[in-house]
């Protein structure tokens, strides 16, 4: 089959929309399917590691979002049309279709070629958090694009919820998968504890972006816990203002690969505090670690975070309620290794490879589906 991954982001950016393409793109290649991705060119002085890249990658014009550099936004061209042509793909695969899906989406349309359409990114959610007002526009954005799919994809139940009451058809679950191989609880590194905390406290730590609707300050009260030294990893706009707002922190800055799988590893009690996320990819990712989780009871974290077993979850944008989960965990090391054992087992069949095989299965659907309007 050959498949074009249009996605708004990709490795060497880092963030899960990227990440969820990158290992479609690297699944595909694993089961002998011939995939082409395209995406927007990278930052300035960001050079994307082509030896490490799973297929031939397909760069776009981009400009940084104003605001928030970290985000590539692209510049329309005749390279998309042309990257579909030429690579004759069967299916159009549109990782979180925003700016260059959209353009995706039209260019299969008038190609005749199927589309399916990922959600990832909840863009009512961000214009609430950005700009106090928008939510009714953004869901008529997301309703037009994602109709015009063959079907589109939503990472959770929650989502596929959101989805289908704002009008949005065709919708089916395809949840994400983790590298339990790579984030797993053997990597536990007391020589970095003591580096983090050194008083032996409990490391409660946030991974992802620093970003107004991450709402991370929610893990100011976590800071005045006597034994606990709350540890962030990530980079983004707020940087600046958490670093006041979480005294006592301990900011390391974004982590990748074998380093983040560590760093994981040794925590004590994993905390994830934005509410808009569609799946959440970091309490898997300390699930496989065998870490205990913290997480809002809304969205992705409602499918993966089994309350009062692996983690426990709390009212959205509630800082008491946080603090206080924090403390009952840190409180309790036996509690905190049970939850820790129940999320690495609940996690180890969520393989990238067994997500992988789901998605081709939506692929060949939506290609028998086409043959039979066809014929029909």
């Amino acid at each position: 089959m050959r498949v074009v991954i249009v996605t708004e982001s990709f490795p060497p950016d880092v963030n899960g929309v990227a990440h969820c393409a990158f290992q479609t793109a690297r699944h595909l290649v694993d089961r002998g399917h011939l995939p082409l991705v395209v995406a927007p060119t990278t930052a300035p002085g960001t050079k994307p590691d082509a030896l490490a890249e799973p297929c031939p990658v397909v760069r776009v014009p981009s400009l940084p979002l104003p605001g928030y550099p970290q985000v590539r936004v692209a510049l329309p061209s005749r390279r998309l049309a042309a990257a579909l042509t030429e690579h004759r793909a069967d299916v159009v695969h549109l990782a979180s279709p925003f700016v260059l899906g959209v353009r995706g989406m039209a260019a299969a349309a008038r190609l005749g070629i199927p589309a399916v359409a990922v959600y990832q990114t909840d863009l009512a959610g961000y214009a609430r958090t950005y700009m106090g007002a928008g939510e009714a526009a953004a869901w008529r954005r997301i309703r037009s694009v994602h109709a015009a799919a063959d079907i589109t994809l939503a990472p959770s139940s929650a989502a596929q919820q959101d989805l289908e009451e704002h009008g949005v058809p065709r919708v089916r679950l395809w949840p994400r998968g983790v590298d339990t191989v790579r984030f797993r609880p053997d990597l536990r590194d007391e020589a970095l504890r003591r580096e983090l905390a050194p008083n032996g406290e409990v490391i409660v730590g946030y991974v992802g972006r620093l970003a107004p609707e991450k709402q991370v300050e929610l893990l100011a009260g976590a800071c005045g816990l006597p034994g606990v030294r709350v540890v962030i990893v990530g980079d983004g706009p707020s940087h600046a203002h958490l670093t006041e707002a979480l005294p006592g922190a301990v900011f390391l800055g974004r982590r990748t690969g074998g380093e983040l799988a560590r760093i994981f590893a040794s925590l004590d009690v994993f905390a994830h505090t934005g509410p808009f996320e569609t799946f959440c990819q970091t309490v898997q990712e300390a699930m496989a670690s065998g870490v205990p989780v913290i997480a809002p009871a809304a969205g992705g974290p409602l499918d993966l975070v089994d309350h009062g077993r692996t983690g426990l979850l709390v009212p959205p944008r509630d800082a008491t309620a946080v603090h206080d989960a924090v403390r009952t965990l840190a409180a309790d090391p036996l509690l905190r290794a049970a939850y820790g054992a129940a999320g690495r087992a609940t996690v180890e069949g969520r393989t990238w490879a067994a997500v992988g095989d789901q998605l081709i299965t939506h692929y060949e659907d939506v290609l028998a589906a086409r043959k039979t309007a066809v014929a029909v």
